[in-house]
């Protein structure tokens, strides 16, 4: 039997993680959405391409969640995506609501799935997914260190001139303005870029991964990026498929680590099998610890209201 692979919201992104993950032949994979004949058109879409692509994965359609049942992974994409002047916090009320409608009809129909999140604010929209799901911390994972690292990789490389293959990039943190490049940890052919680039240089590319979602945004006007996070999702869906224990920086759940409790944020896990194996401590710098006390503040506050 083929893994059952969910993807809830048929956008961008959605659909972006439906196409990979078959081009990929990771699972079977159900598409919904709340808008009817959305998923089953995107769907339908997507299975033709499979002739071409030379796959055999299923893809359907639906607008219940019925069709999701006893999904091994289910990605949550549903949500408002940021318009121009917007913050990930902006998007919180609504998106709560629609999280947490989502999280119930998952745990009733795939008790023993493991949930990846993507909605922002992505760090309160995680923790509000294992509150509501009542699923252990390693059956419910953010994606965003994924997306922010692949950013600096890119800008590295760019930079550089240099293969984005040998390129390696480390974002702590929370999904947003706070989060923490390491410039120290980032690498290419394993010469940490510090050795590389002057720190001007590094300290504008630092700012433009902090940027990265918000430069989208603003180049596209309506919307916002869906490519990149769409990859970033299918890289830790293949992860746990495969149980390939890839090193990924992900939103997961701490107590104690790094000195924070009790909230999701952006830190290196290993990602197999069982979700979240291990969550891994790296040495850092006072500077860089005041940094992501600073980032973690701000993911706290965005938690609080929540209100859970």
């Amino acid at each position: 039997m083929r893994t059952k692979i969910s993807v809830v919201g048929a956008g961008n992104v959605g659909a972006t993680v439906a196409q990979l993950v078959a081009y990929k032949e990771l699972g079977d994979v159900v598409l919904v959405d709340i808008i009817e004949g959305l998923p089953q058109g995107k769907a339908l879409d997507l299975l033709e391409a499979g002739p071409v692509e030379g796959y055999d994965s299923q893809v359907i359609g639906a607008n219940h969640y019925e069709a999701t049942a006893d999904s091994h992974i289910v990605v949550i994409t549903a949500g408002i995506a940021r318009k121009p002047g917007m913050s990930r916090s902006d998007l919180i009320n609504t998106n709560a609501n629609i999280v947490r409608g989502v999280t119930e009809q998952v745990v009733k129909y795939s008790p023993e799935a493991q949930l990846i999140v993507v909605s922002n604010p992505l760090d309160a929209m995680v923790h509000l997914a294992k509150h509501v799901s009542g699923f252990p911390k390693n059956r419910v994972v953010g994606q965003a260190g994924v997306l922010d690292s692949t950013r600096f990789r890119t800008f590295i490389a760019q930079e550089l001139k240099v293969s984005v293959e040998d390129t390696q990039a480390f974002v702590l943190g929370g999904h947003g303005d706070s989060m923490v490049p390491l410039p120290r940890y980032s690498t290419v052919a394993g010469i940490p870029i510090t050795h590389l680039l002057p720190k001007e240089t590094i300290d504008r590319l630092v700012q433009r991964t902090r940027d990265g979602g918000g430069e989208i945004v603003n180049l596209l006007k309506s919307g916002s990026a869906f490519y990149a996070p769409g990859a970033s999702v299918v890289q830790m869906v293949e992860a746990i498929v495969k149980d390939k224990k890839r090193i990924l920086l992900c939103t997961a759940y701490l107590e104690g680590e790094y000195g924070l409790r009790n909230i999701y944020f952006g830190v290196p896990v290993k990602l197999g099998a069982a979700g979240v194996e291990q969550i891994i401590e790296i040495e850092l710098t006072a500077e860089e610890r005041s940094a992501l006390q600073a980032s973690a503040k701000e993911v706290e506050d965005t938690i609080q209201q929540l209100k859970l």
